[in-house]
């Protein structure tokens, strides 16, 4: 095993998910890649008035750093909670999570993703990411829940 690809949305399931990345990829010699879907913020308008302006001059980089500093803090916390020699590659892509993970797994060995054990009318009407991902992944996908494995 030499990739393993891991969802980070910066929710404590997405950490759990991560440090379970971290323990496969200890275990088999593989390189994590820590990754983080972002997207243009989508705002509320007013009635009767507009969205707030998203084009000033900017904007997008700084949505994409905020996605960066996230990344890169959840990372840092875990490899130093873990105290893992294990490499951990951050990255970053614009676009829809399922998307961007699908995109990123191609060529790994294992995806990992966590849940948000979201469930009843708001899972019927959006769907899941990690039910879209176990589906359509080109590799086999752990479904982390939070539970311990050891």
């Amino acid at each position: 095993m030499e990739k393993i690809v891991v969802g980070i949305d910066g929710t404590e399931s997405s950490t759990g998910a991560l440090r379970y990345a971290v323990k496969e990829a200890e275990a088999r010699g593989a390189t994590v890649y820590a990754v983080h879907a972002w997207m243009m913020p989508v705002l509320p308008a007013e009635p009767g008035i507009g969205p707030p302006p998203v084009d000033y001059p900017g904007f997008m980089d700084e949505v994409r750093e905020a996605a960066e500093e996230l990344v890169g803090g959840v990372v840092d916390g875990v490899v130093a909670e873990t105290g893992t020699k294990v490499r951990v590659e951050k990255v970053t892509a614009e676009g829809p999570a399922e998307s961007v993970l699908l995109d990123a797994a191609k060529g790994a060995d294992l995806l990992v993703v966590g849940t948000h054990g979201r469930g009843g009318l708001a899972k019927f009407l959006l769907g899941s990411v990690s039910d879209d991902l176990s589906e359509r992944a080109s590799c086999p996908v752990v479904v982390h829940r939070g539970e311990s494995c050891d």
